[in-house]
């Protein structure tokens, strides 16, 4: 089956969509209030460009969608978690998400944080026993990947670095950030794709690794310019966020065009990466090009 970015795009919220209610609104619970808080950040629209990204891999490699499901949900939820945390008044205290108000806003700052350790831990409930008919050492690598994408050397570590933006004066320094918060789940998305495909040559490995670690640190400078330009309205969340909080952002320090030259330099990286895939690389190509585009 041939895929267009529409069409995938609208499959994955579908996949993604009916996994998290099997298990947050259809699963009988002892907690329902916890349920309910969970299924509000985990329903509450978003892009999915993690799993769109993990299914996207997938295609190129011609894997098997329903094999990469639970990867695709788990990485979701995964970022739902952090986006819960983020949001509270501790870390960038945050009103609104995508246009609602956040967890902590609806239900109180002890149920958003629980709620966003139970994602977390559905996480790797997922991806460790939801059917697939991927061989158990691909999943316990997918727990690994996911593990060391979200932690200390991951998320866990660029949210810290975020929350002690005062000590940030380099674009280095900037970067690293942003490759730890934001790139590196990305990057776990499409080695979730590789995981779920055929074993590859090290040169589409190293290519798709190369598209990732781009492609993430030009979503993140994208979401910096977003915050200036785009209103609250559009953007589902306070616009402005990141002056309010005083943080130290690729606009702060190299201005609004020079970053908007970064981020087309990163995208064009990442297309450019992807010459080893062929024609094979086209919905990669077409995710590329739609997150460099997008306004929210």
């Amino acid at each position: 089956m041939t895929y267009t970015l529409t069409h995938l795009m609208s499959d994955t919220q579908s996949r993604i969509e009916n996994i998290i209610k099997s298990y947050l609104i259809e699963s009988p619970t002892p907690a329902p209030l916890l349920q309910q808080a969970m299924a509000y950040s985990a329903l509450n629209g978003g892009k999915r460009i993690r799993p769109l990204l993990v299914y996207a891999t997938g295609l190129a490699l011609d894997a098997d969608l329903n094999d990469l499901d639970s990867a695709a949900c788990a990485i979701e939820l995964m970022h739902t978690y952090s986006l819960i945390h983020d949001d509270l008044p501790a870390m960038d205290n945050s009103d609104f998400r995508r246009g609602k108000p956040s967890c902590h806003k609806a239900f109180g700052e002890a149920m958003a944080i629980l709620a966003g350790d139970a994602l977390q831990t559905l996480a790797f409930q997922l991806l460790a026993a939801h059917p697939s008919a991927l061989a158990p050492e691909k999943k316990l690598e997918m727990i690994k990947i996911l593990s060391e994408a979200s932690g200390l050397s991951g998320m866990g570590g660029g949210q810290t670095l975020d929350i002690s933006h005062e000590k940030l004066t380099t674009i280095e320094e900037l970067t690293q950030l942003h490759q730890l918060k934001t790139g590196a789940l990305l990057t776990a998305s499409v080695q979730f794709g590789l995981l779920g495909a055929q074993p590859q040559t090290q040169e589409v490995i190293t290519a798709l690794e190369s598209y990732a670690h781009s492609l993430g640190l030009a979503y993140q400078i994208q979401d910096d310019l977003l915050d200036i330009e785009i209103p609250s309205s559009e953007l589902g969340k306070p616009q402005g966020l990141d002056a309010a909080n005083n943080k130290v952002t690729f606009p702060s320090l190299l201005g609004i065009s020079k970053t908007k030259e970064k981020v087309q330099e990163l995208t064009n990286h990442a297309l450019n990466s992807l010459a080893p895939l062929g024609e094979k690389s086209l919905i990669l190509q077409e995710v590329a090009k739609y997150l460099l585009h997008r306004k929210q």
